[in-house]
């Protein structure tokens, strides 16, 4: 090692060893320390490469690898370089045979400024665990050397640890620890070296940690398809737990004996075995009458993978989403039967452009529903509605509003849907202000499973924005209005003219007439958790409809994402231009979830705080209908 550390020396002294104060081989020490540092960087950016292959694949052979480059690179190498280069200087100053040249021993006579006689400035001095918890120099000197032998130190533990952090992006953290915790116990170890060569070689070893961020970060995190394929690969037994959202763990749809089978009843009097056994009565309230359905899928384990159905029948599906919520069996009924008065209107909810939004009750079933009407009844509205009818009852999920009927009232179709009780996301953050990391976590997770599970059924929504997340009394949060899905093919604007989606709130390909896709829907789920985060679109609003439309369709800059946001790295990967490096919902969704836990939180709990009733319909009363 004597030999090693030598020829170290003499490249960083023919590096760089100008004759200048505070001497040629105090100027070689630094730059030799600035070299040690290289074997952390390159340890990193090895680690950087394999996860360019690997994504968040942790087995023994990824492990091993991060920890014999930790071991190696960051531990063991650089405590015995330090070790080496202080054993040279004391071997210099002892008269001790060196492998130098006799040019550069003589060298080390020379004089400089304050320092004196280079070899015994570096190799007489006692050593750096003497000169700090045995000192016998001045308070001032005293604090200088608590300053280079301790605080750069700590300096290059926090650019060794942000180095492991970007190698690992995209991905857990702990696996840093197999980096900063061997670099933590080489520089306790380096104490025994000799004091004056030791804060040079620190000095040194900082500047190239800085600027050994740089390449870590040119090579980049493993893209997202990488990461998702390595979840894909995984079956419901794969042996690596992750979070699972609770809400995407209900039981699948289809036969209800199918989930009950797969548990243990409990235990029933025996009088009462063979007689029939209501379903649970957890839910909000009794769903509401469903034709015959396909055989039922078999159950899929929940493992946050989102679904990767085949694309051909996707575009089927998205173009006839299923048959509508009527009764099959007898004669085809009429395409929009009558309602008979049934549904007693009692306070309109709000307008938009499909349509007028009703509070209403159903005499028949005395429950509260929400009926949006249609603002003409001509062949395109009832077009739309019938598709929106369909899509939505395609769709099952407990964030997802649901769709009870469509009938024809005398001033055109009604949709019957589901009322949420609540505020929208829009007015919650306007007049609550915005909502912090936790409940935008909570948000974004929730509504990325309800837009997961609409995508599973080929349906997209289109329109994803804060005034159609609802959060209801408890701060959960709901998905509505699907009113504008519709199949592949159909252009941003209608054949009347009418903008099909919210201009604040496109991805920039869907508004300069691309197809949608659920990467769209992704985007504007994240602008949407943007505006929670900030109460601005991520590209700010414009005078008209039609500034907003451009600004979008020509991709301009997103100025207003927050700036002190725990997710704005998340937020900036799912809003890129580029559809294809966004990441997926189920990505984002296991990203939401890991940082949730390693704050302490859970990904169940309220969105906002819980909203009393009297407060919503007071808001209900003086607002404006929009």
């Amino acid at each position: 090692m004597l030999e090693l550390a030598a020829s170290l020396l003499s490249l960083a002294h023919s590096i760089f060893g100008p004759g200048l104060c505070p001497g040629d081989w105090v100027w070689a020490t630094a730059t030799a320390g600035a070299l040690i540092a290289l074997l952390p960087v390159l340890g990193t950016l090895t680690i950087a490469l394999v996860r360019k292959f690997t994504g968040n694949t942790y087995n023994a052979v990824t492990l091993s690898v991060i920890g014999a480059i930790g071991g190696l690179a960051v531990f063991l190498f650089p405590w015995l370089l330090f070790n080496g280069v202080s054993s040279v200087y004391r071997a210099v100053f002892a008269g001790e045979p060196v492998p130098l040249t006799d040019a550069e021993l003589g060298s080390f006579t020379e004089e400089y400024c304050w320092v004196g006689q280079q070899s015994l400035y570096l190799g007489e001095r006692p050593t750096a665990y003497e000169v700090l918890f045995h000192p016998y120099e001045s308070i001032p000197m005293y604090l200088l050397r608590l300053g280079v032998l301790v605080v750069v130190p700590v300096l290059c533990l926090l650019f060794v640890m942000l180095q492991g952090r970007a190698a690992l992006r995209r991905g857990p953290k702990w696996p840093g620890r197999l980096i900063w915790i061997p670099f933590a116990l080489m520089a306790v170890a380096s104490l025994t070296v000799e004091a004056n060569a030791l804060a040079f070689l620190w000095i040194g070893f900082l500047l190239v940690s800085v600027l050994g961020l740089i390449p870590v970060y040119v090579v980049g995190p493993p893209s997202w398809s990488t990461i998702e394929r390595q979840y894909q690969n995984q079956g419901p037994d794969s042996g690596n737990p992750r979070h699972v959202n609770p809400q995407q763990g209900n039981p699948p749809q289809g036969n209800p004996q199918q989930g009950r089978s797969q548990q243990v009843p409990p235990y029933q009097p025996p009088p009462q075995v063979s007689q029939y056994q209501p379903p649970q009565q957890s839910v909000r309230r009794p769903p509401p009458y469903q034709p015959p359905q396909p055989p039922p899928r078999p159950p899929v384990t929940p493992t946050r993978v989102e679904p990767q159905p085949d694309r051909a029948a996707l575009a089927k599906l998205a173009a006839d989403p299923g048959p509508l919520p009527f009764t099959p069996r007898g004669a085809a009924p009429p395409p929009i039967k009558p309602s008979g008065s049934r549904f007693r209107r009692v306070r309109p909810l709000g307008q938009g452009g499909f349509g007028t939004v009703w509070l209403a009750v159903d005499t028949q079933l005395d429950r509260t529903v929400a009926v949006k009407m249609a603002h003409a009844p001509d062949a395109e509205t009832e077009e739309r509605m019938l598709r929106e009818a369909r899509a939505l009852a395609a769709v099952h999920h407990p964030n997802c509003v649901r769709v009870y009927d469509i009938v024809s009232e005398p001033d055109g179709l009604g949709l019957i849907m589901e009322y949420i009780e609540g505020q929208p996301l829009a007015d919650r953050v306007g007049t609550g202000g915005p909502l912090d990391d936790v409940a935008v976590a909570r948000l974004w997770i929730t509504m990325a499973g309800a837009l997961s599970a609409a995508h599973a059924k080929g349906v997209l929504h289109r329109d994803v924005k804060p005034s159609n997340v609802i959060i209801d009394p408890e701060g959960n949060a709901h998905l509505i209005d699907f009113g504008i899905a519709r199949a592949k093919g159909d252009s941003t604007l209608t054949a009347t003219g009418m903008m099909v989606g919210t201009p604040d709130f496109l991805a920039s390909e869907t508004a300069a007439g691309a197809n949608a896709t659920p990467a769209s829907d992704a985007w504007q789920l994240a602008a949407t958790v943007s505006y929670a985060l900030t109460g601005r679109p991520p590209r700010g609003t414009r005078e008209n409809a039609m500034q907003a439309l451009m600004a979008a369709a020509k991709g301009e800059p997103l100025t207003h994402l927050p700036q002190n946001s725990a997710h704005r790295r998340l937020l900036t990967a799912s809003l890129d231009q580029d559809p294809a490096r966004r990441p997926t919902l189920a990505a984002v969704a296991r990203e939401l979830s890991d940082w949730l836990a390693r704050e302490g939180h859970t990904e169940t709990g309220p969105v906002t705080q819980i909203v009393r009733r009297k407060d919503i319909e007071e808001v209900d009363r003086t607002k404006p209908m929009r």
